[in-house]
């Protein structure tokens, strides 16, 4: 066994077929083997990877809404913050900003709070008869509630009708 390798024509040492028989030897060869089919698989996968005729993958409605940052969570106002005058011009910035937003809240503020015209009407008219009763006598009342304003219908008691 004092010869157990050969040099080959390409400066390549060859193994003996003895030394390649022993069981270490064999381990390594298949193990070499099997990752050469596992990188040939590998291989095959990725060529036809691109020729397979897959259907068309639909692309879902989502639930949710995706932010790209969480200053839409934590309620942030500005990106950037600038105190006590380091960096004017983001301060000045901030300021329009919130003027701008102080502005929408109080339009809308007024929107809410204002009557139409035709509300308004309707509520004086309203408010004319109650005010007027409440300043004749009670005598003035009966007289008035006889000239024919509007005729008034009793209501009466019906009987409900037997099954």
């Amino acid at each position: 066994m004092a010869n157990d390798h050969r040099v080959d024509g390409r400066g390549k040492t060859k193994l003996s077929k003895n030394l390649m028989q022993m069981k270490f030897m064999q381990r390594t060869q298949e193990s070499n083997v099997q990752k050469e089919l596992e990188a040939e698989q590998r291989r095959r996968i990725d060529e036809t990877h691109w020729f397979l005729d897959l259907p068309e993958i639909t692309v879902k409605e989502s639930n949710f809404d995706v932010e790209p940052s969480f200053a839409v969570c934590e309620d942030l106002k500005f990106g950037r913050m600038s105190y006590k005058g380091m960096n004017p011009s983001i301060e000045k910035i901030m300021r329009s900003i919130e003027a701008e937003e102080l502005e929408a809240i109080s339009e809308q503020r007024e929107r809410e709070m204002t009557v139409s015209d035709e509300e308004m009407a309707r509520r004086y008219s309203t408010l004319v008869g109650t005010i007027t009763n409440k300043f004749t006598k009670k005598r003035n009342r009966t007289q008035a509630l006889d000239e024919p304003q509007e005729k008034r219908v009793k209501k009466e008691f019906r009987k409900p009708p037997d099954e």
